[in-house]
């Protein structure tokens, strides 16, 4: 009787905020511009897509409750994982193509050539079949457009989402995928404080950095900046495990990525179009430094796209520095941004280039497997299948099997599965790069495979991986 109560219950809070979204959104169709609230952008439209967001967390909430300590809070949080990442994923590629558009319209910009007074310059494009001509005003239009377009949501939902994921992958499993007892035995709830505050410190740092006059010099910024970073990066690989530490430092530039966009470019840009509404004088001032901060977005791009693809690859998180190896990563291909930037520009020189990509290459060769003879323990003559899968079935089929038993994963990570010794041989590649020489698995070393249990396994590898 309770249980249907409590369903009830649940029930009616669910329509009930379904309702409310569906009422305003009914009463926004009868006002321009979604009903607006105010002069701070809210809508009686936006406050429903708010309140159906609301309403599709809470059903999930209580689905969560419902199944916890069953085998569906496996697959649960596995859909979970799915949706979140895709919706991610699509912000953010809306998001970094805004950025990256943007910032070529700025670079490409005619500024010369029969350019009316009141404009900063002007472009002709054609896309998709079509031509268009775009102008950029030096401070603003005669009059305001009704319909004027702001690029933010992509921004906030992209972090909403991505913030999201972090929970689900590694705040609600902090035990199994965020805390590596090997580097700092912490209590999980611990290192969920920890992350989180870290971004706030990042906040904090650099926006108080970019207040200084030091801003206006962008070599100095780009030193301070990228010492600060890699001064991150190597904290985070002193507290999480590292494929965790990589994924907090993509979070934290994230979380300056947009702190720049909801702090200083959308207040800056109400500010400028109140001021023109109004008639009273504009301050460019703002419109700069707006500028200057999506300028520095820009060139966190490249390296939080690289962080948001880093868990596929071991041999840079799994490297016995991996924080110098994220810092390198992160300069080379910020440095790949810069050259872009200049040639959109048509100011790029034969040195940026070269530089960043060698660097990246250097990276490449420094994170390479050793491979000299003798690099490894004296290998026993004619290691067996049979040592081989008793390794695999104590340490790694708690997870990679048809039925995992492991709390946590529930399904075989990435579809790898260990049943059978032709299984085992048929994925001998990815046991040596993951298991004998980054070492990344299995994750955090929780089943505790020991050294001599990896070399018996990289001898069977090197001998020929035999079934027989």
């Amino acid at each position: 009787m309770m249980h249907v109560v409590v369903l009830l219950v649940v029930a009616a809070v669910f329509f009930l905020i379904l309702g409310a979204s569906w009422v305003l959104h009914r009463v926004a169709r009868t006002h321009r511009h979604g009903g607006a609230l105010g002069e701070g952008g809210l809508t009686m439209q936006g406050f429903g897509y708010g309140l159906t967001v609301l309403a599709v967390l809470f059903l999930l909430l209580v689905f969560y409750l419902l199944v916890q300590g069953t085998p569906w809070e496996g697959h649960l949080m596995e859909w979970l994982n799915i949706v979140v990442r895709l919706m991610h994923v699509t912000f953010g590629i809306a998001w970094i193509g805004a950025s990256f558009y943007f910032v070529f319209l700025e670079n490409a910009l005619n500024r010369t050539e029969n350019v009316r007074e009141e404009l900063a310059g002007n472009l002709w494009a054609v896309h998709g079949g079509g031509f268009y001509y775009l102008e950029k005003y030096k401070l603003a239009p005669p009059q305001i457009p009704k319909a004027l377009h702001w690029f933010k949501y992509e921004a906030y939902f992209t972090w909403l989402t991505g913030f999201s994921l972090l929970c689900v992958v590694y705040y609600f499993n902090a035990g199994a995928m965020l805390i590596d007892p090997q580097v700092l035995a912490i209590s999980p709830l611990a290192g969920v404080a920890i992350g989180v505050g870290s971004f706030v410190v990042a906040w904090m740092l650099y926006h108080v950095l970019c207040r200084t006059p030091l801003v206006k010099n962008g070599l100095v910024m780009a030193v301070l900046g990228f010492l600060i970073c890699t001064a991150f990066a190597w904290f985070y690989c002193q507290v999480f495990s590292a494929r965790a530490a990589y994924l907090h430092f993509g979070a934290m530039l994230g979380t300056l990525m947009v702190g720049n966009v909801f702090f200083i470019i959308i207040p800056a840009q109400k500010a400028m179009v109140k001021a023109a509404t109004e008639g009273q004088p504009l301050n460019p001032e703002l419109g700069k430094h707006a500028g200057l901060r999506s300028l520095h977005n820009n060139y966190f791009t490249l390296p939080v796209l690289f962080v948001m693809i880093s868990n596929h690859f071991p041999s840079t998180f799994g490297h016995s520095y991996p924080w110098a190896v994220l810092a390198a990563i992160a300069l080379g291909t910020a440095g790949i941004k810069h050259w872009l930037n200049l040639r959109e520009k048509h100011q790029a020189t034969g040195l940026v280039f070269p530089l960043a990509a060698g660097l990246l290459l250097a990276v490449a060769f420094v994170t390479a497997p050793k491979t000299e003879t003798g690099a490894g323990p004296a290998c026993t003559p004619n290691v067996g299948v049979a040592q081989v899968q008793g390794i695999v079935q104590l340490r790694c089929v708690r997870c990679h099997s048809a039925q995992p038993t492991d709390e946590v994963f529930t399904t075989a990570p990435n579809g790898v599965m260990f049943d059978t010794p032709q299984d085992i041989a048929r994925l001998k590649d990815k046991i040596m790069q993951r298991v004998v020489v980054t070492k990344t698995m299995p994750q955090n070393n929780k089943t505790h495979m020991t050294q001599e249990e990896r070399d018996l396994l990289r001898c069977w590898i090197e001998q020929g991986a035999k079934v027989e």
